[in-house]
């Protein structure tokens, strides 16, 4: 410990357990990687990975897809698909960011022609948590409108219209005139001429529910369309801020100080799903919804069709968050022998299992709501916002105490959304560590603040009357297919180009050398089956495209176009990126390809020890201007 030296710009005690800060920036003495740092714990990080897996699409995505494709039969596509999709990719990621200890740009040195993927996963990392955080300012609005006596949208109020009624309302019916004719009317006429309807020939449409009326007058203010902008909505705005606040000051030291957030914001939501599960369970009516959950509604025939099968692995590709880049950056803070392929199982397993079980919790007391509302549970079933903000919201009225009920469940809500939103916000700025190591060290909590405040002012304009539009916009194509064309990419790259087999070895060199059989899954996965669902997945959607909507709002051609234009920009940059690479090299155009589709000559285990003969002398090509991320490797360790 005497010999330890520290670089210039850090201030070090001597202590029993020896910290090496500068202004904002801690590393412990006991991580490996002194210039990054490690997790504090092991729990730390996979807490902090079940909390960015395990997200509002658990609750809000799994229960409709499995009910809308034959209940529990769904199951079994769900299974196969993620030992086929899920398990391969997330298994990929952790891997990669473990080996290197790199952000998703800098993982690149890998296959330094593919940089742009890592920018591509960036930048839409930067549009998912623009709208993520919405989501959670929705929450902590309903959150903070449920303390009090009554939950406001139990009734119809003065902000509600004629049409709001948890009852199908009257519209038209025949009545008998003086002179003995029968004729049709409508409500308005009846009850201006006092007038009484011909038993048996009334008509009814169903009402809105006040729970309805509340998210889209209330709480959204919603214009008429994202051509009509409207005003700043100043409560969502508020709710929106605070999110950030949230956010900025649970990442403001890094992993060390999120790693410790993530004991409750990860914890806490399966708390909450346990009492709604055994609560729900004791509803009346609870076992008609389980049933068409997963039980006696189950439809074995559904499993012939491809669209089911095409929903499930679209279901497992999104819910585990592969490609954001979120996972390379939290397993590039991993100690470089942590066995990753037991932290990916696990993960993977605990997040497909809190989506069955959130939909056990959704589904009972969605059957207590059509029991006591005399409707079938087809016609309560929703999913997305309609099931968070309108149907639950709705049924947690009808309990005991709803305002309790209500808490708890946006409390979850804000949770669940936090814990992903941490991992997403920790993805850009680990990106911006890499690109400016020094600037990180110096001034982290400054960047983390700016990086927040930015994307606060971004996201004002989804929190307008037409906020909605623009989130559903952003999360539509960005969400989508950009994920896809990247995830297609990184397998394509890693274990075609990379080479699969020299992959395993670099895994090998991490957990310990494994059998030949142990790779037949993996390698039959990386090699073949996995890119060509993700590719069947890719063509299907752009085939099956439809032009997005909000309930029966169509978006206009300019926002279509918009929406185009936002996933164009993410994915550019996969191509120009490798046409700069190209343009600075020297020699001919396929010299220089052949030459970037080698590792770059600073790629391989951050750990120096591990630098053998099989990373060094890794030549590329002589270039008139580097474009090289500045690399982090070879700090000092102490003696």
């Amino acid at each position: 410990m005497d010999k330890f030296k520290c670089p210039g710009f850090f201030k070090c005690r001597r202590k029993e357990k020896v910290t090496i800060s500068s202004e904002n920036f801690r590393v412990d003495e006991h991580d490996e990687n002194q210039e990054r740092g490690n997790w504090s714990k092991k729990s730390d990080y996979l807490l902090s990975l079940i909390g960015y897996a395990v997200g509002l699409g658990n609750v809000w995505r799994f229960p409709y897809v499995t009910y809308n494709n034959g209940g529990g039969a769904f199951l079994i596509p769900y299974a196969i698909m993620l030992a086929l999709v899920g398990l391969p990719l997330f298994f990929l990621e952790c891997s990669m960011g473990q080996f290197a200890s790199l952000g998703p740009i800098s993982i690149w040195r890998i296959l330094p022609l593919f940089q742009g993927v890592g920018v591509t996963m960036a930048l839409l990392s930067i549009f998912e948590a623009i709208c993520y955080n919405v989501i959670i300012a929705y929450s902590l609005y309903y959150l903070f409108v449920s303390f009090q006596r009554e939950v406001p949208w139990k009734y119809c109020s003065s902000w509600s219209d004629d049409s709001c009624s948890r009852s199908p309302i009257l519209t038209c019916c025949n009545v008998s005139t003086g002179t003995r004719e029968i004729i049709k009317v409508n409500k308005t006429w009846i009850d201006i001429n006092n007038l009484t309807c011909i038993p048996g020939s009334e008509i009814y449409q169903p009402g809105q529910l006040p729970s309805e009326q509340y998210w889209h007058k209330v709480v959204l203010q919603r214009s008429s369309g994202i051509d009509e902008t409207g005003v700043i909505v100043w409560e969502l705005a508020l709710c929106l801020l605070l999110a950030w606040l949230i956010v900025a000051t649970a990442l403001f030291k890094g992993i060390k100080s999120s790693g410790k957030v993530v004991y409750f914001t990860a914890l806490f939501p399966y708390v909450v799903l346990l009492i709604f599960l055994i609560r729900g369970t004791t509803l009346e009516g609870a076992s008609k919804g389980i049933s068409y959950y997963i039980g006696s509604q189950s439809n074995f025939t559904k499993l012939r069709e491809v669209e089911v099968w095409k929903d499930a692995a679209t279901q497992i590709f999104f819910s585990l968050s592969v490609a954001w880049g979120g996972l390379v950056a939290l397993s590039s803070y991993s100690k470089f022998h942590n066995n990753c392929y037991s932290d990916a199982i696990t993960v993977c397993l605990t997040n497909c299992l809190t989506s069955v079980i959130a939909g056990f919790a959704i589904f009972s007391i969605l059957g207590h709501m059509a029991h006591i509302s005399g409707k079938e549970v087809s016609q309560v079933v929703a999913s997305g916002f309609d099931l968070v903000f309108i149907a639950y919201p709705e049924a947690l009225t009808q309990l005991p105490g709803g305002p309790f009920w209500s808490i708890l469940f946006f409390f979850m809500l804000l949770t669940l959304g936090l814990d992903s939103q941490f991992a997403i916000v920790e993805t850009i700025t680990t990106s911006i560590q890499d690109l400016f190591p020094k600037l990180m060290k110096k001034m982290r909590v400054r960047v983390t603040w700016a990086c927040c405040l930015a994307l606060f002012l971004l996201g004002l304009m989804c929190v307008t009357q037409a906020g909605i539009y623009w989130v559903l916009l952003i999360d539509h194509f960005c969400a989508g297919w950009g994920i896809l064309a990247v995830a297609i990419l990184e397998i394509v790259g890693v274990i075609w180009i990379y080479g699969g087999n020299r992959f395993i070895e670099d895994i090998e060199m991490m957990i310990g050398t494994k059998r030949w059989f142990f790779w037949l899954w993996w390698r039959a996965c990386w090699f073949a089956i996995t890119p060509i669902l993700l590719m069947a997945i890719l063509v299907g959607s752009l085939v099956q495209f439809q032009r997005p909507k909000y309930g029966q709002i169509p978006y206009p051609d300019w926002g279509v176009a918009l929406g185009w234009c936002m996933i164009i920009f993410c994915l550019i940059w996969i191509p120009i990126v490798a046409v700069i690479k190209i343009s600075q090299a020297k020699g001919s155009i396929f010299q220089c390809i052949v030459s970037y589709c080698k590792p770059a000559s600073n790629w391989g285990p951050y750990l120096e020890r591990h630098r053998g003969e099989r990373y060094k002398g890794m030549v590329e090509p002589k270039r008139e201007v580097d474009f090289e991320i500045p690399t982090v490797h070879g700090s000092s360790s102490p003696e």
